[in-house]
């Protein structure tokens, strides 16, 4: 009986570790894709971090699908990471030691292989986020996400 006591009187504060409702509303954030052109990539910030949603045109997915994984430092293929072939969301920080790549805008170095170049140290990525070049060690990485509807997607 001193048991069912104990628990419910510390019930209140195991409850108060639990994160508040805002703070797991900071953890997600929607995007609507209507605005993004085939081509073009958009900038979001999730988390403290920049977030890069690239609308792939039909060329980006073919050369990204073609590459010869034994090529890679981080042989992942692309179809591994999208949800959609059109559609990719990558964490926009370099991971070799975390400034934030180029490629978003047209006029940006988009390095060797048409996707983001870091200027810090001169990594290079493809157009699937993946590292080609230079001394990053890993690909950029792919956040938790969702498509909510057809031109909408759920990261976090």
């Amino acid at each position: 009986m001193a048991a069912v006591g104990s628990a419910f009187a510390i019930w209140p504060f195991i409850d108060s570790m639990n994160p508040s409702a805002d703070v797991l509303a900071l953890g997600s954030k929607e995007v609507d894709l209507n605005d993004i052109d085939k081509g073009s990539t958009k900038t979001i910030k999730w988390r403290g971090k920049p977030v890069f949603i690239k609308h792939r045109t039909d060329e980006e997915i073919s050369q990204a699908r073609e590459v010869n994984l034994e090529n890679l430092k981080d042989p992942q293929k692309d179809e591994d990471r999208v949800i959609k072939p059109e559609w990719l969301v990558v964490v926009g920080v370099c991971s070799h030691l975390g400034c934030i790549p180029l490629g978003q805008k047209e006029t940006d170095v988009k390095g060797d292989f048409n996707g983001w170049f870091c200027p810090c140290h001169g990594s290079h990525y493809d157009s699937s986020g993946r590292v080609r070049k230079g001394p990053a060690p890993k690909n950029l990485e792919i956040p938790k996400y969702k498509f909510v509807d057809k031109n909408k997607i759920k990261i976090g």
